[in-house]
């Protein structure tokens, strides 16, 4: 009997920003539809580390929705995103004080179709933007949404130079928080 190496149900990808992780999920397909493995804790932990989520955020926003850089001051959220319907560009922007990449921002389209997932670790300001007609993103986070140490960063920094890939003819849609937010001041967390 031959031993076939087992494939892994999650493969992960440093980006440009290494703590953020690309995490491509093994698809099975046949004639009725296909399956895959979103999250095994187990696989997780030994390559993102030790993270425990406690709670599960669902949004469903329409075409040209901007939601973001939203983090938190004190007990700051880890984020394993996936998007379920639609198709979303993500943005994690580091503002760890004292972390070589404070500053810098990652950002990549995620979508239902792809069969990947997002690790934002705690430490980073998310947001994304709405490509398709309607994106239903689900993530889960290491601690829970807190108001009291909310924060948000301008999406439209000069300084962080975030090249959103904005639809044109599609109106943007913000809540006021978001288009109201405060520019960058390093060194943040």
């Amino acid at each position: 009997m031959t031993n076939t190496p087992k494939k892994t149900p999650m493969h992960f990808i440093s980006l440009k920003i290494p703590d953020v992780l690309l995490i491509r999920h093994q698809r099975h397909q046949d004639e009725r539809g296909d399956f895959m493995e979103l999250f095994r804790h187990g696989i997780f932990t030994r390559r993102c580390g030790d993270f425990c989520f406690v709670q599960d955020n669902l949004s469903r926003s329409r075409q040209g929705t901007l939601r973001g850089l939203h983090y938190q001051r004190e007990k700051p959220q880890g984020k394993l995103i996936q998007v379920m319907v639609g198709t979303i560009f993500d943005v994690a922007v580091d503002i760890r004080a004292g972390s070589p990449t404070c500053g810098q921002w990652v950002g990549l389209q995620l979508s239902a179709e792809e069969a990947t997932s997002l690790w934002i670790p705690p430490g980073f300001a998310h947001g994304f933007y709405v490509q398709s007609e309607w994106a239903h993103v689900l993530y889960k986070c290491t601690d829970y949404y807190a108001p009291q140490f909310e924060g948000t960063l301008n999406w439209s920094d000069p300084t962080l130079a975030i090249e959103w890939p904005l639809i044109e003819n599609v109106p943007l849609i913000l809540s006021d928080k978001d288009r109201n937010a405060p520019f960058w001041k390093k060194p943040h967390l």
